[in-house]
């Protein structure tokens, strides 16, 4: 009977290292989702400007 509490005695006090150890796998991997997203959105952003740009040259083109 004794034997039986020191396993989950055993299991309490690693825990909290249990805890930050997966605390902190989820904030690399977010922090690497996050990076991944922003450089997508940049290039996406980068596209949609070379679009506009060659919209308002048009645009001015057909002014003149």
């Amino acid at each position: 009977m004794i034997n039986g509490g020191d396993g989950l005695f055993a299991l309490i006090a690693f825990l909290p290292i249990i805890f930050y150890l997966v605390l902190t796998v989820f904030a690399i991997y977010f922090v690497i989702k996050v990076i991944k997203f922003m450089n997508e959105k940049i290039k996406l952003d980068k596209e949609k400007n070379e679009k506009l740009d060659e919209l308002i040259k048009v645009i001015q083109s057909k002014k003149d």
